[in-house]
């Protein structure tokens, strides 16, 4: 058997309410650059299940930036460091470069991709230039007594280069090497968001949380005219020209974004994002980039990490690319090539594995992190730490109308195979509930329940001192102790029963999972399944009962033989931050789909496995 990535369902930009968000694409028009979690993900406009995905940063990631050549990314983090990497394979590092003792805010690139400013809010200076293949020293940027939030190159010489700040005002480079030359203050009246040179670096343009819209002399500095006077109700987040240094597009916390003529200063163009009226602040645009290939693309980014894809003369957005952008807590595959995944944050997404695009159910989803999903019968169930249970309808991709008030924190859910019996892991007891969501019975327990699996008429639950209870379950939803696993030597973290129930796994918290045979004297299957090196957080058979996938915290994804115990393959490295979630999806059995702590879902192709 081997295993290889197919796919990569790419995270959502991570975002920040009230600051901007950084999008970057390449100077083809194909490749969206964005920070998420601690990786830089470059995704496909066109195609959102074709994507990269770079890792070597070591603490969260702030800003990607593409080299006017294409053949390169600038990535910076939380840690003041930036990276340069290729952009082809999204695995070679050019140069690592501590810049500042902060979090890094925006990178630019000058038009010969050789250097590179990055700022931030740093401590001894705010920002410096460098030399992008080997971090030489090429200047150094000041003038600004706060945080720098943006930074912009001009791509023509003489080279020219501006940092806006939250001091209000915008600071003129010259260079090579880039020296302070100039200062406009007194022009915004709150904290400058973003800024960026037109293409044919005739224009230089700031924008503020004053709602101003100041367009400058790209080559000297000095303002010329304000834009859209009045026009944006909210602060304006990012700024982006199209090619032909005609126009630029502006995206705004009032939930808009506006295409401007700069000869003109005329609003052409106006969307507005989410229901007219709403409060709902995840409608807020806080990033945009205006694309340069041969079909223009406006791409703004939502507060809620949606992607928004326009065209001028459209009147809505063509494509909104729904995702994560927090640690991606649970999955389950539900039918055919449906998969359902649930976030830290309570957000819930149902995606196509054909196509790599990924709606979330209409209706109110959790409001905390969703512990584990469960499905059956065209319904998912997902319990969460809001303390609900939620059903979604799949044909609908809607939640069902209200949700369910558990008694207590779920550990976790099962579903029986036919739907009619669901069964729910809370603090202190187990909850039986039938497939409307309506409570048949609860039974305490004097333990902290840790996993939980059913396949009538048995309910597996991870109990004290490391062991498994076993429970008989009768029409009425009661439970009765019928045997108790005690081979395991950690506490148990993940109970998984196979398809036609013969087979049930336990997967504990030192990485170990034993496999047993279901009913009778509950004998060992097999002990050799025990190549993660810490907790396993999933596990998932296979239609045939044959082969299981497993996740770990240790980042690694695991296929494993019933037939042959000790042949295993390995996904090295699956996911930053651990594998939460693992099933086989669609009727190919060579497939398989994860989820972790970098938000991203992953398609795997498993070769060999029958």
């Amino acid at each position: 058997m081997s295993i290889e990535l197919d796919k990569i369902f790419a995270a959502s930009p991570a975002t920040t309410r009230g600051q901007p968000t950084p999008l970057s694409a390449d100077p083809k028009g194909e490749r969206l650059a964005f920070a998420s979690g601690k990786s830089i993900f470059l995704r496909s406009i066109s195609d959102p299940s074709s994507s990269k995905q770079y890792t070597s940063h070591t603490t969260t990631t702030t800003v990607a930036k593409f080299a006017p050549s294409g053949f390169y990314v600038a990535s910076g983090d939380t840690s003041g460091k930036i990276r340069v990497w290729d952009a082809i394979e999204a695995v070679n590092t050019k140069g690592e470069y501590p810049i500042i003792s902060g979090r890094i805010t925006d990178i630019a690139w000058d038009g010969d991709s050789q250097r590179v400013i990055a700022v931030g809010d740093g401590r001894e200076r705010f920002g410096h230039c460098i030399t992008a293949d080997s971090g030489n020293s090429v200047g150094e940027v000041s003038g600004h007594s706060k945080v720098i939030n943006a930074v912009a190159i001009r791509q023509q010489r003489p080279l020219r280069a501006a940092t806006v700040s939250d001091d209000g005002s915008m600071c003129f480079l010259h260079g090579a090497p880039f020296k302070f030359n100039s200062k406009a203050t007194g022009l915004h009246k709150g904290f400058v968001q973003g800024t960026e040179f037109s293409p044919d670096g005739s224009w230089l343009v700031t924008v503020g949380s004053d709602k101003r819209i100041q367009i400058y002399d790209g080559k000297t500095g000095e303002p010329v005219k304000v834009v859209g006077e009045g026009v944006h109700t909210g602060s304006i987040l990012g700024v982006s020209w199209n090619k032909d240094s005609k126009r630029f597009v502006t995206a705004s916390a009032d939930k808009t974004v506006r295409v401007w003529d700069v000869d003109s200063g005329e609003n052409i163009a106006t969307w507005r994002i989410g229901e007219e009226g709403s409060s709902d602040p995840q409608d807020q645009q806080v990033g945009v980039v205006w694309t340069r290939g041969p079909e223009e693309i406006i791409v703004s980014l939502s507060l809620s990490g949606d992607l928004n894809y326009f065209t001028v003369g459209s009147s809505s957005p063509n494509t909104v690319i729904e995702g994560h952008n927090k640690s991606v807590t649970a999955l389950c595959i539900s039918s055919g090539t449906k998969v359902t995944t649930g976030s830290f944050d309570g957000k819930v997404v149902s995606w196509d594995v054909s196509t790599g695009v990924g709606h979330a159910p209409k209706g109110e989803a959790h409001s905390n992190q969703v512990v584990q999903f469960a499905s059956a019968n065209g319904k998912v169930y997902s319990v969460g730490w809001d303390d609900t249970l939620r059903i979604i309808d799949e044909a609908s991709n809607t939640f069902s109308a209200s949700p369910i008030k558990l008694p207590s924190q779920p550990k976790g859910i099962s579903v029986s195979s036919d739907g009619g019996q669901i069964a729910v892991a809370l603090n202190s007891s187990i909850a039986i509930y039938d497939s409307n969501g309506n409570l048949v019975n609860e039974t305490p327990v004097n333990y902290t329940p840790t996993a939980i699996a059913i396949y009538p008429p048995y309910v597996a639950v991870g109990a004290e001192n490391n062991s498994v209870q076993i429970y008989n379950l009768d029409n009425n939803g009661g439970l009765s102790p019928s045997n108790k696993l005690t081979l395991s030597t950690a506490a148990i973290s993940v109970l998984s029963f196979s398809p036609e129930g013969k087979h049930l796994a336990a997967g504990n918290s030192s990485g170990k999972i034993v496999v047993y045979g279901v009913g009778g004297e509950w004998g060992v299957v097999t002990d050799r399944w025990s190549s993660h090196t810490a907790r396993v957080l999933s596990i998932a058979w296979n239609k045939g009962g044959t082969h299981a996938v497993s996740g770990g915290l240790d980042t690694n994804v695991h296929v494993w033989s019933l037939g042959r115990p000790g042949s295993r393959v390995k996904a090295a490295n699956a996911h930053k931050d651990g594998v939460y979630g693992v099933g086989f999806v669609g009727g190919d059995e060579g497939r398989v789909v994860s989820s972790g702590g970098d938000a991203a879902v992953k398609v795997w192709e498993v070769r060999g496995l029958l």
